[in-house]
């Protein structure tokens, strides 16, 4: 059976291609070659923290996790589950846990992308074979990795579908808490979750803009020159979007630098480690 399915061809509308890279990059970079709808709707890519609390429509949470099952996976492994959570009490609590982040009570969907190597621990009892592998560093980077590019395929879907997204890492800042109210099992950790729902019209989200090219494109082999200037540049967009946006005003050098200073700046996640121990994850 042929099943090439064409979609979304190939065409080459410069204005709006234009408008896409100017509110990405705000620099006056000019797109080259072609442009698609696929394209577009990924340089329209927001972070909404604003939701109506309408559900959605029946049958969008089983079409965005079969997205996500459409990404790539190593070597067809398939090493990550998603829990859905639907519940506004649960939802309140995860809200809670994250910071006191509203958004994630307000949406009707929230989606916990968990790296899980129960499912591969499973099997091989059932097939009374060995899991020494299981404990090792590149087996922990396979299911993470795993979990977080399906977790995008659902976030491309989702707005795709005209809904909106935003992630949670903040999960992490009381990952034991979080993992003991979804009642994972060992060998199981939330890496991050996802709010999913109808974005509120009446406080659009902007279009964050993001580094040159310049300074996180690099050609054959690695270089940091012209880095500085481009880091210099792209303080002031941010600080202008800051601006637009209502926030607080601060250099996204002085944020990034922040976020490393210190164990303190990591708001609990500086425990992660001894949290996945604890998950039975070995880190050999």
């Amino acid at each position: 059976m042929n099943t090439h399915i064409k979609i979304n061809a190939a065409h080459s509308d410069k204005s709006d291609a234009d408008a896409a890279f100017q509110a990405r990059y705000r620099d006056g970079s000019q797109p080259k070659g072609t442009w698609n709808d696929v394209l577009a709707l990924q340089l329209a890519h927001r972070s909404v923290r604003a939701y109506l609390p309408d559900a959605l429509p029946e049958g969008t949470l089983e079409t965005i996790v079969a997205a996500a099952q459409s990404a790539a996976s190593s070597s067809n492994l398939q090493l990550w589950s998603v829990v859905a959570v639907e519940d506004a009490a649960t939802r309140a609590r995860f809200a809670e846990l994250a910071n006191g982040q509203k958004h994630i009570a307000q949406a009707p969907l929230l989606l916990v992308w968990l790296a899980d190597l129960s499912r591969a621990e499973r099997q091989a009892a059932a097939q009374s074979l060995p899991t020494e592998a299981i404990d090792f560093l590149d087996i922990f980077v396979v299911t993470t990795t795993d979990a977080a590019i399906a977790a995008q395929n659902a976030a491309l879907a989702a707005e795709s579908l005209g809904l909106g997204t935003v992630y949670i890492g903040a999960l992490r800042n009381r990952i034991t808490e979080v993992a003991a109210l979804l009642k994972l099992p060992p060998h199981v950790y939330p890496v991050f979750g996802l709010v999913v729902g109808h974005p509120d019209p009446a406080l659009p989200a902007g279009i964050k803009p993001r580094l040159p090219q310049s300074v996180v494109l690099h050609r054959e082999t690695y270089t940091a020159a012209g880095e500085a200037a481009g880091v210099a540049a792209y303080d002031e967009r941010a600080k202008a979007f800051q601006k637009e946006q209502g926030q607080p005003i601060i250099n996204w050098s002085r944020q990034l630098v922040d976020r490393i200073g210190t164990p303190a700046g990591l708001n609990g996640r500086e425990r992660l480690r001894q949290a996945l121990e604890g998950f039975g994850f070995k880190l050999k």
